[in-house]
């Protein structure tokens, strides 16, 4: 795979399809992790010399124009980052577009409207992803593929835009690559991974996969409720997939016979309703009440956890332990996150949502060894599966 340092780029229009797709609270980013991530690979082609055309998406607006879903808030944060000013096209391949990439001068940025925006970027109708990616190939002479949170989406701008650019992976994506082998071909032992999230259903092909590779499971989240189920126990009102019964009930199985510990929380901080001014209070994991809902491991689960994860070489955590966003429910997540701190393990966060509790919970991000920008395509990629912008740049 050829990295952006193979590409001659001065005076060059480079395409760049970044994951700038941060939340927003109206126009304020409420966390410009994405951002920040993406600034390496844009700097770089600025200080050599290309004229840098940036795309990526926002949100779902599934193929219409929502301005809720404008990425003008992003050009001005990715201004800012940069030290230049970042040009808007006020769409995405169209009149505002080329005219705002001809204006373009060497080292000169540009960020195009929100790729989602237009049908053809998420279509599965090969035609109508073609006819986009035609358009944006007319903005640019080079691609790169910087955007890891979405290399697992067969989209116009990830699959088949390169196919018409010279094209190369940039500094993210690359180095989400490295880390990610560094866990499937030569995990240093014990290898450790904590999964939590609100469903089972999510990480099914990542379970299956990791009864094969790890030695030691961690399992948190709103998922916990259908292990502890599939064990016999009252779960009360907490989320559960009683279709996924029988699946995880395998899994435990598996464990067990091929040796990897499958490790549960002991206890649960339960409440009687969902919100952060409930009546909650911690009870056993195998006795919570009809009426309550769990929302949190409780804090000698967390203990536990930690204590799991104190000898690992190799750990790689997806996935909250509760609901972190509500203060009572976010000692679980917090405890992982130091747990893993304190190892002395290579350690990656898978993206998503416990990259953002790093963020939120107030944790140095230079402690953990690796913060990947895309949970999604983090798993798929653990799970053995084809991701199209990976295949597409490696073409």
């Amino acid at each position: 795979m050829r990295t952006i340092d193979d590409l001659e780029v001065a005076g060059a229009r480079v395409f760049v399809r970044a994951d700038l797709n941060v939340p927003l609270d109206g126009d304020t980013i409420t966390d410009d992790g994405r951002i920040r991530a993406s600034v390496p690979t844009i700097a770089q082609l600025r200080e050599r010399g290309a004229r840098v055309v940036v795309g990526a998406h926002l949100g779902r607006p599934k193929g219409e124009v929502k301005p809720e879903y404008s990425l003008r808030p992003v050009a001005a944060r990715l201004g800012e980052l940069l030290g230049v000013d970042v040009r808007f096209a006020t769409d995405t391949a169209g009149e505002s577009a080329r005219a705002t990439v001809a204006t373009l001068g060497d080292g000169e940025v540009a960020l195009l409207e929100n790729l989602r925006f237009e049908p053809g970027e998420t279509s599965k109708d090969d035609a109508a992803r073609a006819e986009l990616a035609d358009r944006l190939a007319g903005l640019a002479d080079l691609y790169v593929g910087d955007g890891f949170g979405a290399v697992h989406r067969r989209h116009a701008s990830v699959a088949d835009l390169p196919a018409r650019l010279p094209h190369a992976a940039g500094g993210l994506v690359f180095t989400e690559l490295q880390v990610l082998r560094r866990l499937t071909e030569s995990p240093q032992r014990p290898y450790a991974v904590v999964l939590g999230g609100s469903k089972v259903s999510d990480k099914l092909g990542v379970i299956d996969s990791l009864l094969g590779t790890a030695d030691r499971l961690l399992i948190g989240g709103g998922m916990v409720f259908t292990f502890l189920a599939a064990q016999g126990h009252e779960v009360g009102g907490s989320l559960l997939e009683a279709d996924q019964l029988d699946t995880v009930r395998g899994y435990l199985r598996r464990a067990e016979e091929s040796g990897v510990e499958i490790v549960l929380p002991t206890d649960i901080v339960a409440a009687d309703r969902f919100a952060a001014d409930a009546d909650h209070h911690v009870v056993p994991a195998d006795a919570i009440p009809a009426d309550r809902m769990g929302l949190d491991i409780g804090p000698e689960s967390g203990k536990l956890f930690a204590a799991k994860l104190a000898d690992a070489r190799t750990a790689f955590w997806n996935g909250p332990m509760g609901v972190f966003e509500m203060e009572p429910y976010a000692a679980g997540t917090r405890a992982v996150a130091q747990g893993l701190i304190d190892s002395d393990a290579f350690t990656v966060v898978g993206g998503g949502d416990s990259a953002a509790a790093v963020r939120t919970l107030g944790f140095d991000e230079s402690a953990f060894g690796h913060i990947s920008t895309g949970g999604g395509a983090s798993l798929e990629y653990l799970e053995g599966k084809d991701l199209p912008g990976i295949t597409a740049l490696e073409d």
